[in-house]
């Protein structure tokens, strides 16, 4: 269980610095052009790793096994993560940030009904606290400046369909592999992405300048690449709703990171807001 909480602290940091990159990058690029680049380039550097976990593990990949990295890499980067990308640049990054932390709930309930994991009182118990931690946050009654109604639903359904898609992957990661999934379902998306951008004439390449390369780098190798990896390991040494708690952790990075670049402002409720995720978090980790 210490290896599963690394792997969760780990992927919940790189996470944590998503919101805030997105922003900075999405003010020179398009919303779906930065998430192909980040999602391809991501899923291109993890190829090599993923030929050499198929090699040594003698995977044998089917035509439906493809078709499932498909329907994988469609469900996490044309909807879900295109979806995200447009609530960002709609939103607060802290507040983006905290409604997509709601994804464990999704996560939870795909779990249940689809691959049939119980949902035990703990899961429940921690689920509820880091709710009241998002709520505070969030403050809907109350919406903060730079928030909008269409940036919170847009977030929300990222958050849906991500829960969707880690329960998804928990599916077939044992016969596919860690990596090799991650690797081709995100080229696999990544492409779909790319086949919307041609159609309806948007850039691809064009805006990338060496003024904004280390963010898109930054966003492709550590936020795309390395906290994946950590994210689809915890899930699985565990199971999909213990893993799920990285968003929580990552709600109480995200705000803080936002309140320091970007100058966000971060009230009392919200600091409350973050212990109790964290609460929350910890309790649904390490409660037996």
């Amino acid at each position: 269980m210490k290896k599963v909480a690394l792997y969760i602290f780990l992927a919940a940091f790189f996470f944590g610095t998503m919101e805030v990159s997105l922003k900075l990058a999405g003010n020179q690029l398009g919303q779906l052009q930065l998430t192909f680049l980040r999602f391809m380039i991501g899923g291109l550097l993890l190829l090599p790793f993923a030929l050499a976990e198929i090699k040594r593990k003698k995977t044998s990949i089917s035509t439906k096994d493809y078709l499932y990295m498909l329907l994988l890499g469609i469900v996490c980067i044309p909807l879900s993560m295109v979806l995200f990308q447009l609530g960002v640049m709609r939103a607060n990054a802290a507040t983006a940030a905290i409604i997509m932390c709601v994804n464990p709930l999704f996560t939870m309930l795909f779990a249940h009904f689809l691959i049939k994991e119980k949902m035990e009182r703990k899961n429940i118990t921690a689920l509820v606290v880091s709710i009241a931690g998002i709520l505070l946050m969030v403050n809907p009654l109350n919406m903060d400046e730079g928030n909008t109604a269409a940036g919170i639903l847009l977030v929300l359904g990222g958050a849906f369909l991500f829960g969707l898609y880690s329960v998804m992957g928990k599916v077939s990661v044992a016969k596919l592999g860690l990596v090799t999934q991650t690797s081709i379902s995100f080229i696999f998306g990544s492409l779909t992405l790319l086949a919307i951008l041609l159609i309806t004439g948007r850039p691809v390449i064009a805006g990338v300048w060496p003024d904004n390369l280390m963010i898109v780098m930054y966003l492709s190798i550590f936020v795309t690449g390395v906290a994946y990896l950590f994210y689809f390991q915890a899930i699985a040494d565990s199971n999909a709703k213990t893993g799920s708690a990285t968003f929580l952790v990552k709600a109480a990075i995200a705000p803080i990171l936002a309140v320091i670049i970007l100058k966000e402002k971060l009230d009392l409720i919200s600091l409350i807001g973050i212990a109790l995720v964290l609460t929350g978090a910890i309790y649904n980790i390490f409660k037996k």
